[in-house]
């Protein structure tokens, strides 16, 4: 396993922030030789703590204008109901994170459609015909000062 130091640490900051930066530039920021980097990089790949890099999309050019998070709870807590929601929200596109979460709700969904009527639907027809789903409770996304999400 990569060690976990200050460099390591100001080497996965730096991805964080731009995965395409090159070795050379990434090397300058984090102090060490373009050889040395390049090696911690790649031991922080092979150990699994960087498990790929991804493009961040900007979600109003690709036509999603709606985003929303969703608690659901689940009437069965058993593990068929679960895997039969879980797999529901997998096959589901407008679903881009699925969290199983402790509380008084089972799910915690971030749901991202074009407009309300999308929405509309995705609620009617995915989680309204969902077996095992007694409650929905929809947080509407009015912005997003902070999204550290890629």
């Amino acid at each position: 396993m990569a060690k976990n130091d200050q460099i390591n640490q100001r080497i996965l900051q730096e991805l964080t922030r731009d995965g395409r930066i090159s070795n050379l530039e990434l090397a300058e920021r984090v102090g060490l030789s373009p050889s040395a980097c390049l090696r911690r990089v790649q031991e922080l790949e092979r150990s699994g703590v960087i498990t790929g890099y991804r493009a961040v999309l900007d979600r109003q050019k690709l036509g999603v204008g709606f985003a929303t998070y969703i608690g659901v709870g689940l009437g069965e807590h058993t593990k068929d109901a679960q895997e039969a929601f879980e797999r529901a929200m997998q096959s589901a596109p407008e679903v881009v994170e699925c969290h199983n979460i402790t509380g008084t709700i089972e799910y915690l969904l971030r749901v991202e459609c074009a407009d309300l009527p999308s929405y509309k639907r995705f609620h009617t027809d995915i989680l309204g015909t969902s077996p095992y789903v007694t409650g929905i409770t929809t947080y509407v996304v009015m912005g997003s000062p902070k999204d550290l999400r890629a």
